[in-house]
This record gives structure tokens, C-alpha cells and sequence, in this order.
């Protein structure tokens, strides 16, 4: 049974290299907004870092009863005792449930329907879908999906899409009412001054859809 997706449905990415403040101050601000889904991912950082980094972000959530994933790093991940990893391929996926066991949340990273479709038949749990709309935080990627074609792909998965990339508390209710299953920020929530503002605006939208 695939593990279920954290709620509310609101995945906050970190990215301390173009952060406004330090992530010590960021986590407690966002978790203390009511997030409960965090993904480190620091990819300048080795194992040794990234999996102290990870375990300081678990420990600042474990009051919160909060889901935190590590990205990329399954050593790292273990090492911080992380509930799950993210990875950039569909390839990378059996490897890391035979090392992480079967109830880690794991995800991958998809541009294209097909890529999602692989990652679904591996056994993913989730996939992210990006770029959804145009941003600064994920750039190479080719031009934007749009809300229409990102719904297209929603309706053709079996498997829980999580809308990544230029997602704003504006944009939040078209991406759920697209199909997705939950949202990610990153650069919205990390380059804001009051990064848990942010996360309550988001949460707000989502709740006013419900």
C-alpha cells in the first residue's frame, strides 16, 4: 500500500543558498505556520553536510509531528532519519526502497508525462510535476506546462502529482483543482521575508477551496 501523502497538502522545499534568512529561522517559521512537509535540498552539499543539515530539520520538526523527505541522498536521508527521499529519476527508485524499506514516502522528479508514467510503474508514491508555471527556481526545464496541459497529465496518472515550480497562495487553488494532489514551493517560501506568512497565505487558499 503506497504510503499517504502528508497533510495539508503542502510540500516547502529549501534552498539556503538563495534563502533571505538562515534556515534555522525558516523551518520553526514555516512549521509554526502549519506546514508538515519539508524536502531538504541543498545539492552543493556532500553526504556528511547534507545529512547533518537533514537531521537538524528533523529534530526542528519532530515536535510538529512533521514529514521531512531529503533529496537526492539516500545516505544522507538515513543518516538524518528522514521519513522519505526525493530523486531525480524513475531508475533511482527500487535501489533506494531496498535500502529506505517499504514504508519510506519516495518521490521523483518529472517534466513529461512519460517520465511520470515511469516512476509510477517503479513503485514512486508521488511524483512532482514542474515546471508548472515559469520560475526563477527551475530553469532548464523548457517552457512552462500551463495549468491545462499540467491537468491533462494529472488525469492520465494514477499515482499523486504534486505541482512544482512558480506556485504562489494566487496559483495554489487552480493547481489543486487541476488534479493535483498536493503543492511544493520553494523559492515563494525561502526568498520571502516572512516565509511562514507565505505558508499561511497557501494554506488559506487551500483551505478556502475545501
Amino acid at each position: 500500500m503506497r504510503p499517504a501523502l502528508p497533510a495539508p497538502p503542502l510540500l516547502v522545499i529549501t534552498d539556503r543558498l538563495s534563502a533571505r534568512k538562515n534556515l534555522s529561522h525558516i523551518v520553526p517559521d514555516v512549521l509554526q505556520a502549519g506546514c508538515r512537509w519539508l524536502m531538504v535540498r541543498e545539492k552543493d552539499l556532500g553526504t556528511a553536510a547534507l545529512g547533518e543539515l537533514a537531521r537538524e530539520v528533523v529534530d526542528q520538526a519532530g515536535p510538529f509531528e512533521a514529514c521531512v523527505m531529503v533529496n537526492g541522498d539516500v545516505e544522507a536521508a538515513q543518516f538524518a532519519g528522514a521519513a522519505g527521499i526525493h530523486l531525480q529519476t524513475a531508475a533511482q527508485v527500487r535501489p533506494a526502497r531496498e535500502r529506505l524499506g517499504e514504508n519510506a514516502l519516495i518521490g521523483v522528479s518529472a517534466h513529461t508525462l512519460k517520465e511520470a508514467q515511469e516512476a509510477a510503474g517503479v513503485g514512486a508514491d508521488y511524483v512532482t510535476m514542474s515546471p508548472v508555471f515559469l520560475t526563477d527556481s527551475k530553469p532548464g526545464y523548457g517552457p512552462a506546462l500551463g495549468i491545462d496541459v499540467f491537468g491533462g497529465i494529472c488525469r492520465q496518472l494514477a499515482l499523486p502529482v504534486v505541482a512544482l515550480a512558480g506556485v504562489t497562495p494566487a496559483t495554489a487553488t487552480p493547481c489543486l483543482n487541476a488534479g493535483a494532489a498536493a503543492i511544493a514551493v520553494m523559492g515563494t517560501v525561502m526568498r520571502s521575508e516572512f516565509p511562514g506568512a507565505v505558508v499561511r497565505d497557501i494554506l488559506q487558499a487551500i483551505e478556502d477551496r475545501d
